[in-house]
């Protein structure tokens, strides 16, 4: 499924269902510590149940179902979706495939919603009070990201201005240590209760970093297989020259926790 989006990319289509097999085998790269500084928020735990929006191939309630939460999982791409059952055997997590904007769970039926890696493509306006509405009363709303630091780690560096060699028009590059900025849309509803930003050294083989680059935006997901083959060569050539076989690149991690008012 194309999407566009004025904001991303200069509108040029995108369609993570093009490279789900790949997202589902390198992008599960959330080290413990990101997990754990959530469950230390009290969040997503036993006795909670928890809807997480955007889900990709289900990285946040696979790897925190051991924590005891009851989770839900939705995403715009069926193929995400499929890989996330896929992934999921074993575990007692309902996932279905629905945009954001078209949630429509009863009133109060979570503790927490989560959403990660992904509220930039979000139609605020419209998910706010739908998230309130879903959200039992005193419930989380938690927005949380991680990227690479591309002007910290020369691989990162590199990595990205190879992405943007064959997708000027990405805009996922250029991240530096920073807050969440939470949209005005969400302010009638919550309240902000807690932002933070994490410092992360994150581990990677050639071969594993190689694949979360290729099922970024501006590659997997938007070139033509034609392409993705020669992005994917020069970077395996790139980092043969500049990376060791294992490494670690930096990154950042940010929460934004909103409570429901």
């Amino acid at each position: 499924m194309d999407i566009r989006l004025e904001n991303i990319d200069k509108g040029k289509a995108f369609d993570w269902g093009k490279t789900s097999e790949d997202y589902a085998k390198f992008r599960d790269i959330y080290p413990d510590e990101f997990y754990r500084y959530i469950i230390d928020m009290g969040l997503c735990v036993k006795g909670q149940k928890v809807l997480d929006i955007g889900t990709g191939t289900g990285v946040l309630p696979r790897n925190m179902y051991r924590f005891g939460a009851e989770w839900t999982g939705s995403d715009i791409s069926a193929e995400q979706i499929k890989q996330a059952e896929l992934l999921s055997q074993g575990m007692d997590i309902k996932y279905i495939a629905a945009s954001a904007e078209d949630m429509d769970f009863p009133d109060e039926s979570f503790d927490v919603i989560t959403a990660c890696q992904c509220y930039w493509y979000f139609d605020h306006e419209r998910i706010a009070p739908a998230l309130a509405r879903m959200l039992k009363k005193g419930g989380s709303f938690l927005m949380l990201m991680m990227n690479w630091l591309p002007f910290d780690d020369n691989i990162a560096g590199a990595s990205e201005e190879l992405v943007l060699k064959y997708s000027p028009d990405w805009s996922g590059g250029g991240e530096r240590v920073h807050p969440i900025s939470v949209p005005d849309a969400y302010s009638p509803y919550f309240e902000i209760a807690h932002t933070a930003e994490i410092l992360l050294d994150v581990p990677f083989t050639r071969e594993k970093w190689n694949g979360r680059m290729k099922a970024c935006r501006g590659i997997g997901a938007s070139l033509p297989p034609e392409k993705i083959a020669e992005w994917e060569k020069e970077h395996m050539a790139m980092l043969r020259e500049k990376a060791a076989e294992k490494f670690t690149v930096k990154h950042f991690a940010a929460v934004a926790q909103l409570v429901k008012k």
